[in-house]
């Protein structure tokens, strides 16, 4: 229940609550006891008092001046500011007030013995109080006694009580909203984040993420926010492949169309140029061997174009796997066996690296031969002065790796970004389309490709096709 925002501020609100109202309770329980453990002492310091002076007052002959005086001495009366013994003569027979001793009582206070005999003993002046109590002794009244009482010790007491409980609130009010500064931090900071996060998702980054972990409504809400970005993700993703799926079948449809208006016509000059070879041919041999040599060269031009037309086809149509179980490492070999000549005449050596041997996979020969192939070309085309090329392989977890690393020219770095590109090329004899073959065929195959190159340090190809542990 707390877990939530709405149960926390519950929460906070029931324990500043209890806290005010425990707290006032305490307060105005010790003033209580305070105000009555004064009142109790008072009571009895009245009393005291009140007991010494009809004593004095009802002892026959003379009273002993010294020994009241000692006794009103002692008394210690919160709020009494004057008690006094008068005699019936109205004069002062002794008084806290020793200056007060021995003189005849004034008009004021007259008529507050006046008004105690009517029935009036207690008469209000300001903050003050005058209580004329009279001593009778047989219905003869022995005289009285005057005490005169302030309530400005009651008012400093009180309005102590209320500052302590005025502080006391203050102090509750300053907690809660200190709690409630903490909770506003602890929400408004996470929000913060994700604002953050929305707006690089706005500016197109989707790959970020927020954390989990809190139970809360910013928990859900940032568990939210992360599907949301994934389901952008799997948005763009599906895009991007059918912009592409969309993109190689134009590509593929228009291959096609320009593979068969290319291929048609070659096959028949070539024809005509094996015609013209037969029906033609020069008496001389210097003539022949100079028609026979332009001939040569034309049904090679002828050659090369049928080979563009037919990369074409090649790319558009759809493959259609042929797997059977293949030896990888006798594979290699034979496109290494391939080109072992063409590497001696042009200078590069290759070198093999096989770390373990390389499985039995059930894939489609033809189709991987065809871009082992075209790589190893495209490596040799990158060291025209010769160099070193690395064919490397090994078995990982759940994968067979083979790299093909090239000591040639390396490229930039908007190069690598592009080259599984179809038609995207930097090599003037070529269309581009053989790194792209290659990038189809392994997926087909349900591998992976990647390509990485700089400038000077050469270029390195890895191809990973899906193999099982056991036969890794």
């Amino acid at each position: 229940m707390f877990t939530s925002l709405n149960g926390k501020l519950v929460a906070i609100m029931l324990v500043l609550s209890l806290s005010l109202v425990t707290v006032l309770v305490l307060l105005y329980h010790h003033t209580e006891k305070v105000l009555y453990a004064d009142f109790e002492q008072q009571t009895a310091e009245l009393s005291e008092a009140i007991r010494i002076g009809m004593e004095e007052l009802s002892r026959k002959g003379a009273y002993s001046d010294q020994s009241l005086k000692t006794a009103l001495a002692r008394l210690n009366v919160k709020g009494v500011k004057e008690i006094s013994v008068i005699s019936t003569s109205h004069r002062v027979l002794a008084s806290s007030e020793s200056a007060e001793v021995g003189k005849w009582l004034t008009r004021s206070k007259r008529e507050l013995i006046v008004r105690a005999e009517l029935g009036k003993p207690v008469t209000s002046e300001g903050s003050f109080y005058d209580v004329v109590i009279p001593v009778a002794s047989e219905g003869l009244t022995l005289g009285y006694i005057h005490l005169r009482m302030s309530t400005e010790a009651f008012s400093v007491f009180l309005h102590t009580s209320i500052i302590r409980r005025i502080v006391a609130a203050l102090f509750i009010f300053l907690l809660g909203t200190g709690l409630a500064w903490v909770l506003a931090r602890w929400y408004t900071k996470p929000i913060e984040e994700m604002v953050r996060a929305a707006r690089r998702v706005a500016g197109g980054d989707l790959q970020c993420e927020l954390p989990m972990e809190r139970r809360d409504e910013i928990g859900q809400l940032a568990q939210n926010f992360n599907f949301m970005i994934g389901k952008l993700r799997e948005d763009r993703d599906l895009r991007e492949k059918l912009r592409k799926a969309e993109h190689l079948a134009g590509i593929g449809q228009f291959s096609r169309s320009i593979a068969h208006e290319i291929k048609n016509p070659l096959n028949f000059i070539s024809l005509g140029i094996d015609h013209m070879q037969e029906a033609y041919r020069p008496d001389t041999s210097q003539d022949a061997d100079r028609f026979d040599s332009l001939l040569g060269n034309m049904k090679k031009e002828i050659q090369r174009v049928s080979r563009f037309a037919e990369s074409f086809l090649e790319f558009g149509k759809s493959l259609e796997l042929n797997r059977v179980d293949t030896d990888m490492g006798g594979l290699i070999g034979t496109v290494l066996d391939l080109v072992a000549v063409k590497a001696a005449k042009e200078g590069v050596e290759i070198v093999r690296e096989t770390e373990g041997p390389p499985p039995v996979l059930r894939v489609d020969p033809d189709f991987i031969r065809t871009c082992l192939y075209n790589i190893v070309l495209n490596a040799f085309q990158a060291m025209p002065g010769g160099g070193r090329l690395v064919v490397r392989t090994r078995s990982q977890p759940g994968w067979f790796v083979i790299e093909l690393a090239d000591s040639g020219q390396g490229a930039p770095p908007e190069v690598v970004t592009h080259a599984f590109d179809p038609f995207f090329t930097t090599k003037t004899g070529g269309i581009g389309l053989g790194l792209a073959f290659t990038k189809r065929v392994v997926e087909e195959h349900g591998g992976r490709a990647s390509f990485e190159s700089q400038p000077g340090q050469g270029s390195t190809v890895r191809m990973l096709f899906p193999c099982p542990s056991e036969e890794a």
